[in-house]
């Protein structure tokens, strides 16, 4: 579906998986639709650790909304995980996109959807187990536990790798 409103708006680049795409602090004007493989976009705290904010796979946007509302640097680095084809959308072209109705409903579309998965998150890191946090990844993202490492997926749920080994063992040994 997106595919298509992406075809003729934005250049179209290959990423080698581990190229960074953006880096914190850099002035963004850009957002980034995955047609092919998979990005991470993360934050690296004082003490060098990495949080991961969101995957975007095939068929997700990924960028700093806050960055381009407001014209602020970047907090968000964004990293191919997978060999990837990204159509890279420079905000002025985003938004002449707005002309065609029905291609910016779907474009709202899309931004809705990845805000109620974000808010859904933030519920979840306030409220939820880390089991409840685990299970809804796998709701959101079912397709990732195979395409990404275990590491990556904890620091997502703001848990380390063996308290998600611990979960994942629970869940298969109830099946």
């Amino acid at each position: 579906m997106f595919d298509e409103i992406f075809k003729n708006t934005g250049k179209t680049k290959s990423f080698s998986k581990g190229a960074i795409l953006q880096s914190a602090g850099q002035k963004l004007s850009k957002a980034y639709y995955v047609k092919k493989g998979l990005l991470k976009s993360y934050i690296i705290d004082e003490k060098g650790k990495e949080h991961i904010f969101m995957f975007a796979s095939e068929g997700w946007i990924v960028s700093d909304i806050e960055s381009q509302a407001f014209k602020n640097e970047t907090v968000f680095f964004i990293e191919a995980i997978e060999n990837s084809q990204v159509v890279i959308v420079e905000v002025g072209e985003f938004s002449q996109s707005e002309k065609n109705q029905k291609e910016f409903n779907l474009i709202l579309e899309a931004l809705a959807k990845r805000i109620g998965v974000m808010q859904r998150r933030i519920l979840s890191l306030m409220s939820a187990s880390a089991k409840e946090r685990y299970e809804y990844f796998l709701q959101t993202y079912p397709e990732l536990p195979n395409r990404v490492p275990q590491k990556m997926i904890a620091s997502y749920l703001g848990i380390t790798p063996e308290a998600l080994s611990t979960i994942r063992n629970k869940i298969t040994k109830r099946h």
